[in-house]
């Protein structure tokens, strides 16, 4: 992210493809009880409880693994949707666009629209068996899939509960959150850390800066992603009915008003806000130790 740093020769370093998807893995380890609760409360009738009630809840009914439910499943996301996203996006980045406009949102918007796109599209199927795994605990006994990893919640969606069709369920709303989530977070990330340092004199290379522009980053993020990220969670946890997102917008507007489209939004960014600040201190971590590369690269 951010400016690229340059070798002793005055080169751009190129940085492995897959350092978004193991900084991905990393912050979802830690963040994963957030986004299952986040899940829960997206997908409950109303009334629905607190982040703390519901997080509470797990906790009293399933236990201490309960909060780990479907974790293989966000995994297994950040193996395809994030990798590709922020692969795609630090191609584009290395590639086309000019070295004197790496920071220009005119250049950096439509590189993360695409990029999100392309992780939305290819990341979908195991997002569908993320959400099923982390709400079947939720649902009543004979109701539950009961998925034993994400792997047989792929292979069982595909020989047994729809084939294809049922793991790209809900990838329109999918490619809709994934452009937003990628230009809303890494473009804003790069362009709130460059402010910080050519504006407000910030040091490049501390921690402190990482934290305030992925902290902002993670704000902006929330709040652009959240209608889409609810509709996502409402059309994939479905029962293989697939009813058209327009029906399914329609209706709820029309049941609970257009505010449901920010429901959830606090535990979102309690979730989201520590994903931003890991994943993005990770990819920095992994860049000033150059994790995985050359070592003649390392050395300089």
């Amino acid at each position: 992210m951010s400016t690229n740093a340059k070798d002793s020769a005055g080169k751009n370093i190129k940085y492995p493809w897959w350092y978004g998807g193991a900084a991905g893995i990393f912050a979802t380890m830690v963040t994963h009880p957030l986004d299952l609760s986040k899940v829960r409360l997206q997908a409950a009738p109303l009334p629905k409880p607190t982040l703390f009630k519901m997080l509470e809840s797990i906790l009293a009914h399933e236990g201490v693994l309960g909060l780990y439910s479907g974790l293989s499943a966000a995994v297994l996301r950040q193996c395809t949707y994030t990798t590709v996203r922020f692969g795609a996006y630090d191609m584009l980045k290395e590639n086309v666009i000019p070295q004197d406009q790496v920071t220009n949102m005119a250049y950096l918007l439509p590189c993360s629209m695409f990029s999100g796109a392309i992780g939305g599209l290819l990341g979908n199927f195991a997002d569908v068996v993320n959400i099923r795994m982390q709400n079947d605990s939720a649902l009543e006994p004979a109701k539950r899939r009961n998925y034993k990893n994400a792997i047989d919640g792929v292979y069982r969606i595909y020989r047994h509960e729809g084939g294809l069709k049922t793991l790209f369920t809900g990838w329109k709303p999918n490619i809709v959150r994934g452009i937003l989530m990628t230009a809303s977070q890494v473009v804003t990330y790069d362009v709130f850390k460059n402010y910080l340092v050519t504006k407000l004199d910030f040091d490049e290379s501390k921690n402190y800066t990482h934290l305030t522009a992925s902290l902002l980053a993670g704000l902006v993020a929330t709040t652009v992603c959240s209608p889409a990220d609810v509709m996502k969670t409402r059309i994939m946890n479905g029962s293989g009915d697939h009813q058209p997102a327009l029906k399914i917008l329609a209706d709820a507007i029309r049941k609970e008003g257009p505010s449901f489209m920010f429901r959830g939004w606090l535990p979102s960014f309690t979730r989201l806000g520590p994903f931003t600040v890991l994943i993005f201190f990770a990819i920095e971590q992994l860049k000033k130790h150059k994790v995985g590369m050359p070592k003649e690269i390392e050395d300089k």
